[in-house]
């Protein structure tokens, strides 16, 4: 599998989708992780701080508030707090289901139904990091929905479009390959060959929630990352 060397993420490529006084959602690169893990590598959340900081000269720490993660190979939006107002009610917010998050997944055979529900108990492998979908209950799973429908046939693959109504660890992965239909790229669950730049063809598309201290409708759009599969599907 390819490394993620080229992918760097800096307060001067950061691509900031909204941002308020208490809030700022950013397009995650394939390649970024959202916080710090064993890799030592620097993580788009210290990223963000760094932009934060450098925008509004602040001369000591920035406070910035993790509300849910992607996948490292996996690129769209995510959701940071800058104040601890807006945390907590952030993390409600996603955890009683109240954020509605649309996906966008490049496969390379149609499912057999145009579109559908996909529901399966999740199972966690720590070890491997990999969770396996299950038809029926297991011990230590947890129940994982979501819905699909075909967006539309591109020369060798289809896009689908996903409608996530659980937010299980590898949900996506681990359910569209069990359809029989894994992400392309993802080595991990069962696609036969991995991207070059390591990525995988899954993008955090869309997220529509209600501001948690303005309440107001927040509905945003993340840009596709620039390959010629995702220039495809524009």
């Amino acid at each position: 599998m390819g490394a993620f060397e080229k992918v760097i993420s800096t307060p001067k490529n950061l691509q900031v989708l909204y941002e308020d006084n208490h809030l700022i959602i950013v397009n995650k690169r394939p390649g970024d992780i959202v916080q710090g893990d064993k890799t030592g590598d620097l993580p788009l959340s210290e990223v963000v701080k760094q932009y934060l900081k450098e925008k509004y000269q602040k001369p000591g720490n920035v406070y910035l508030g993790v509300v849910h993660r992607l996948d490292r190979p996996t690129s769209g939006l995510v959701v940071f707090a800058k104040t601890s107002k807006a945390l907590p009610r952030l993390n409600k917010l996603f955890s009683d289901k109240k954020a509605k998050k649309t996906y966008w997944a490049i496969v390379k055979e149609a499912p057999q139904k145009i579109e559908g529900t996909l529901t399966h108990w999740l199972k966690r492998n720590p070890k491997q990091n990999k969770s396996y979908a299950n038809d029926r209950e297991v011990p230590d799973s947890k129940k994982a929905i979501l819905q699909y429908r075909i967006l539309k046939k591109l020369d060798s693959y289809y896009l689908l479009e996903i409608d996530l109504k659980t937010g299980r660890h590898h949900q996506i992965r681990s359910q569209l390959s069990a359809l029989g239909h894994p992400v392309k790229g993802d080595l991990k669950y069962g696609f036969p060959r991995s991207n070059k730049d390591a990525s995988i063809h899954l993008h955090a598309r869309k997220l529509e929630f209600e501001h948690p201290v303005q309440n107001k409708p927040l509905s945003i759009l993340a840009p596709l990352p620039k390959d010629p599969i995702w220039d495809a599907c524009s």
